[in-house]
């Protein structure tokens, strides 16, 4: 049976033409298709963004890999992520280092601890990009007077539940932030709780408020790519 290379993972042309079903309309050319550490979750982005170096986005998202803490979120999540840019990096996660913006986009597949599955919720997957969506007012005006915190101005844009396929639960937020005195960011987040309660699979996209809706629908193709879903062996 032939197969294709998606990202770091080997896949049969069956599965290819799920993931091709699933990003319908868009010819395979033009797109790299990313697939998951869990074998179920996947989704397209731009062939001509750049995929970011794995050990500064692990140092970005994870903090201090010398760090036993550091070290044991990693080997319980798998990461990746893609930069509009001609230099892609890590860095962008956040905030563009160059003006005018590109799109950036990171996807996370996090393994939950059995205390994490007794306590997950769709305001748990609203969080599950690591960034603020669903805290107190309170909790939020500490955490943004404390020196140094970077996320000021809050704005929700989009709060929605997906609907339940397979056992999948799901939410779709859009939000604005004001990132380290920059332009207003907003970031485009789905996240999905696998059917056995086991995962976290998030993606989200980041551009400032311009880029975003400039390149609406081109980040809204992105974003309805991703899905989670049990792909045939």
């Amino acid at each position: 049976m032939e197969r294709t290379r998606v990202g770091s993972r080997l896949i049969t042309t069956a599965m290819i033409a799920v993931l091709v079903g699933a990003a319908a309309g868009c010819g395979g050319a033009d797109f790299t298709y990313v697939m998951g550490s869990d074998g179920q979750s996947y989704f397209k982005v731009p062939a001509s963004w750049r995929k970011v170096d794995q050990k500064a986005l692990d140092k970005r998202v994870f903090g201090d890999m010398s760090s036993a803490l550091a070290q044991a979120k990693k080997k319980l999540s798998w990461t990746v992520a893609y930069d509009g840019f001609t230099t892609p990096s890590a860095d962008h996660l956040y905030v563009p280092a160059a003006v005018p913006d590109e799109p950036f986009v990171f996807a996370m597949v996090s393994n939950l601890t059995e205390k994490q599955r007794d306590a997950v919720s769709l305001d748990v997957l609203r969080n599950a990009a690591t960034l603020p969506v669903v805290v107190s007012e309170e909790l939020r005006k500490q955490m943004e007077a404390t020196p140094g915190y970077a996320f000021k101005g809050f704005e929700l844009l989009k709060n929605e539940v997906l609907p339940p396929a397979d056992g999948v639960r799901g939410v779709h937020v859009v939000y604005n932030y004001k990132v380290a005195g920059g332009p207003v960011q907003t970031f485009d987040q789905t996240a999905y709780l696998a059917a056995d309660g086991t995962r976290v699979s998030v993606l989200l996209i980041r551009c400032s408020a311009t880029c975003y809706q400039k390149r609406a629908e081109e980040l809204g193709k992105i974003a309805q790519s991703f899905k989670v879903k049990r792909i045939p062996g």
